[in-house]
This record gives C-alpha cells, sequence and structure tokens, in this order.
C-alpha cells in the first residue's frame, strides 16, 4: 500500500504552507496532491505577467458562475490556480491582514483565532521589508515587499486627492489603523512573484519526507466506520488511493474542499442522493455560505502620461524588458495596484466597509485569452477601483454531478441584499469626489467609464451591476464555527463528525475578512499547523 503519515490535498497559499511546517520536524511522513503541475513558468513569475494566466487551462481551474441576476445575468469568470502555490501564484499579490476586528469576528466563532493570536501569527510568518515592529513581522520565510520605490508619479496625485476627499493618508494597512489610502505591500522578492510555493513549498520540497505530487485530481476522501483513512485520486488516466496513518487535510481553496466533500459523501444528503453518491454525514453547510468580495473599476483619460504609453507601444515594451531584465526594475516588476486604501461609505461605521485600488493604466480594449495588463489601451488612462469589504449576499457551491473532473455549480449571489447594494452605490460616488479633487481632476481629460451621462442613483446601480464582478476573494464555503448545526469544521478545523479529517484554507473562515484573502488563507495554513502538530503521534 501507498502509505503516509499526512495527507494534504491542494499546494496552494495554505497547502504550502502547511506542507512546510508539518514537515519541518522530520518526524511525520507528509504528501501533498496538486491537481495542477509547475510554478516554474516566465509568467508565474514576472510579477506584471499575471495578466496573461488570466484564462490559460494550464494553470487555471476558469471557473464560471450561474447567470446571476446581481450582475444583470453575467456569468462571472472566477479563475483559480491550478498549479504549486494556487492562487497565490497568479494574483496580484496585494497582502493585506484584514481589520483587526474581522479576527474578533472569528474568535466568537471559533475559539483561538482572535486578533491577538492572528497578529502572533503573521509576525512569526513574515520578514517584512520595513523592519519588525509591533504590528510588522521580521526574519520570518515569507518575504513581504513594502513597495516604495519605483512607483508611478501618479500616486502621490491619487493619496492628495484621497487626502483632500477626507481619507487621510496610511503607511501601512497592516498597521495600527487600516483605514486611510496609500501604497500596497507586495509579495514579490527580487523583482519575482514570491508565492506560497517560493516562499514555503519549494525550500521544503528538499527535504525526504516530504512528497509532492502533481498532476494528481482527489475524487473522493475514503471514509471507513467514520473516520477518513485515504484520499482516492486520478494521475495518468490511473485512478490510485493513497492511505493516511494520521490525517487527511484539504486545501483546495473555498470552490474545491467544499467540491472534494461533497464527493466523498459529506454535504447536503437530498442533493448527493440525487447524484447517486452514498450519504456519509448530512451537512447541508457544506459549499453553503459562500462570500466573496465585488468589484468594479472608474476610468478616466489622462492629460499626463501612464503605463498605458510605456507597455502599448512596442518600443515601450522593448524599454520596459530591458530595465527588468537588466536592473530587475519598471513597470513589469510590480502589481498594477500599485495604491489603494480603505473607506467608510457612513462615518457611524466601527471600521471601513469597502477597499480602493488605484492603478495608472486602463484597459477597456479587450484581448482574448488574457486580461490586457502588457497590452493597456492606445490612450493615457488610469483606473480607480472598489470592492466591498463586508458584503452580507451569500451564495453556495454544489456539485453538478458525480463526476469530480466537472465544474460544479457556482453560485454568486452578488448583490442581492440591499445593504450591499446601498454599500456600492454610496462608494462609486466617493471615486468620483476622488477624481473631482485638484491633484487628479486637472491631470484628467475625461470619465471614460461609466461616463458623465451616467448620473442618478438608479443608472449607477444599473452600470455596476452590468460591470462589477468578483476580485477573486471568494471565501466561508467550510466555515469554522462551535457545531454542524451552522457549520463544517470546529476551531481545531476538524470537520464535525468525521475523525482524522480537516479542512484549512479559505472556505474554513467563519467570516470574510476585510481585503484581499490570500494573507489569511497562509494564516490558515500556518495556525492549522499548530493545530495539528498539537495532536501528533
Amino acid at each position: 500500500m501507498d502509505e503516509t503519515d499526512y495527507i494534504i490535498v491542494g499546494a496552494g497559499s495554505a497547502g504550502s504552507v502547511l506542507a512546510d511546517r508539518l514537515s519541518a520536524n522530520g518526524r511525520h511522513k507528509v504528501t501533498l496532491l496538486e491537481a495542477g503541475g509547475t510554478d516554474r513558468r516566465f509568467y508565474v513569475q514576472l510579477p506584471l505577467g499575471y495578466g496573461k494566466l488570466f484564462y490559460d487551462p494550464l494553470v487555471n481551474w476558469l471557473y464560471r458562475t450561474e447567470p446571476d441576476p446581481g450582475l444583470n445575468g453575467a456569468r462571472d469568470h472566477w479563475p483559480r490556480g491550478k498549479l504549486l502555490g494556487g492562487s497565490s501564484s497568479i494574483n496580484a499579490m496585494v497582502w493585506i491582514r484584514g481589520h483587526r476586528a474581522d479576527y474578533e469576528d472569528w474568535a466568537r466563532a471559533a475559539p483561538g483565532w482572535g486578533w491577538e493570536e492572528c497578529l502572533s501569527a503573521y509576525r512569526a510568518m513574515e520578514d517584512n521589508e520595513a523592519g519588525g515592529d509591533d504590528w510588522r513581522g521580521s526574519g520570518g520565510p515569507l518575504f513581504i515587499s513594502a513597495n516604495r520605490t519605483g512607483l508611478h508619479p501618479l500616486v502621490q496625485s491619487y493619496v492628495a486627492a484621497c487626502g483632500a476627499a477626507g481619507l487621510a493618508e496610511n503607511p501601512d494597512f497592516n498597521g495600527a489603523v487600516q483605514e486611510g489610502a496609500g501604497v500596497y505591500q507586495m509579495t514579490i522578492r527580487r523583482a519575482r512573484r514570491n508565492s506560497a510555493a517560493r516562499a514555503f513549498l519549494r525550500p521544503a520540497m528538499k527535504r525526504a519526507n516530504l512528497r509532492v505530487i502533481t498532476d494528481a485530481l482527489a475524487t473522493r476522501v475514503v471514509v471507513e466506520a467514520g473516520r477518513a483513512v485515504g484520499v482516492e485520486y486520478r494521475q495518468g488516466g490511473e485512478t490510485r488511493v493513497l492511505w493516511a496513518r494520521a490525517e487527511v487535510i484539504l486545501c483546495g481553496g473555498a470552490i474545491n474542499s467544499p467540491q472534494l466533500l461533497q464527493l466523498s459523501g459529506i454535504g447536503p444528503g437530498g442533493l448527493l442522493q440525487s447524484l447517486g453518491i452514498p450519504v456519509v454525514l448530512d451537512n447541508p453547510n457544506v459549499g453553503d455560505h459562500l462570500s466573496d468580495h465585488q468589484g468594479i473599476n472608474y476610468t478616466w483619460s489622462m492629460r499626463v502620461p501612464t503605463y498605458n504609453d510605456e507597455l502599448r507601444p512596442w518600443w515601450g515594451k522593448v524599454r520596459a524588458g530591458l530595465q527588468y531584465f537588466l536592473g530587475g526594475g519598471g513597470p513589469l516588476a510590480k502589481s498594477i495596484n500599485h495604491g489603494g486604501g480603505f473607506f467608510r461609505t457612513r462615518p457611524e461605521l466601527d471600521r471601513p466597509n469597502m477597499q480602493l485600488y488605484f492603478q495608472a493604466f486602463s484597459t477597456l480594449i479587450p484581448r482574448e485569452g488574457e486580461r490586457p495588463l502588457l497590452t493597456p489601451d492606445p490612450w493615457s488612462g488610469m483606473s480607480i477601483g472598489l470592492s466591498n469589504c463586508r458584503p452580507t449576499s451569500r451564495g453556495h457551491i454544489r456539485l453538478r454531478s458525480a463526476d469530480p473532473q466537472q465544474h460544479p455549480v457556482i453560485t454568486a449571489n452578488a448583490f442581492s441584499t440591499d445593504n450591499d447594494v446601498e454599500e456600492m452605490l454610496a462608494a462609486v460616488k466617493f471615486l468620483r469626489q476622488i477624481a473631482a479633487q485638484p491633484a487628479m481632476a486637472r491631470l484628467i481629460k475625461e470619465e471614460l467609464r461609466p461616463g458623465p451621462e451616467v448620473q442618478s442613483d438608479d443608472a449607477l446601480i444599473h452600470d455596476f451591476r452590468a460591470r462589477s464582478g468578483t476580485v477573486y476573494h471568494p471565501s466561508c464555503t467550510c466555515r469554522m464555527g462551535r457545531d454542524a448545526a451552522s457549520s463544517v469544521v470546529d476551531a481545531g478545523l476538524r470537520v464535525h463528525g468525521i475523525g482524522g479529517l480537516r479542512v484549512i484554507d479559505a472556505s474554513a473562515f467563519p467570516n470574510i475578512i476585510a481585503g484581499n484573502t490570500n494573507a489569511p488563507a497562509m494564516l490558515m495554513g500556518w495556525k492549522g499547523a499548530e493545530a495539528v502538530l498539537r495532536n501528533a503521534r
């Protein structure tokens, strides 16, 4: 028999961290199954190359939602990483932990996940370029770029305009205060993407007790007498079984983890029976409570040069390539979201409920097969985007069939509550307030999207329903909680009602956090490893 101590399914943000930490002491044999392949691809490593990965089936699951009434009936494109590093290998690399109050919310659902415990884990994990302090970590395995050099000059104008609109400059969104405008920290190291694979998994793969099996699609968790004892997977046209002496740990993310549980007979009993899957454990929460941030861009043509002028012409591409390959600088060495921020749409709120993204860049003209980050619009363009931090809309993940290769049904239910619509309406009006400030207004030629003719509340709502979409933060579909009546896993990330089985990834978030979800997904791997090792034999 092919046996190991721990089976990890999914080499993404959480799974890579978990594989590193579980194998570090050398006492445990760890096997990691990944449905995708290698992360050693040029556009994966090139920071601005992620636009080329947006529709690439070699590294991307290419999920699509069901037609969504909240998005005027559109089917939204949901890219998720299918390679070593998972979505941390194809994302925009922004490092945001979330608001401290988010974690106090977590602690009420799952003891041990409060702000102080999570802050301690973040500081141990990080090696922040800005140096360590009470908030930032120093000397950890994950290098975080402070992103203070090589910024586009428009970033200063953006921060000044935000200040004039009432949103003060914030030097560190991961510090004492989240609210404000400023520059994003990035998972970039020495001009290359610093994914979970690069920071955690690649070093761990040198250990003899860690085995990584790629191109291995997990099809079922094997459960015997109420305990997970192995994983069935397909590789190279063959079906194989890997047996676990200790535990099976799912790290597939908010889509794959509930899908695999349902394929294994753990989930909504009526659905499983209708698909001919024997019910091992009836828990309707598996795949439920889907939360995601919805975002939109407002775009302007500019009187001053932007990255469009540098990256659109052939000679600009040559210059950018020389900057990158000769000196590790230029626009290719960064994410497009240089700046951003967090704000409240109502002053009485106790924390920010909206996130900003500033881009000295525009991509209104589509390009087949990619997000055209490397071929922007043929004019000087700029975009300011936003996303809602705490949506109240909820969706779900359900099996489409018993065939593991069939994508599940993704029902996002975007903007399905009045609260989410009202917040987004107030937020898009604030984008125009920023653009109207002298520091920015003198540089703007005209508003291109949605355009000055879109003014009434009804028109603004119609526009953001038509143009919004995911900002790629699905979570909470196997959420933590005290019991199976409202959750899937406990505070130790153990699946309620099944022994030897955990879910450790963004699907286990009790609630979605305010900000990009890559950081808290890695946190799940870090703290999840501690929970596993406490019970290790």
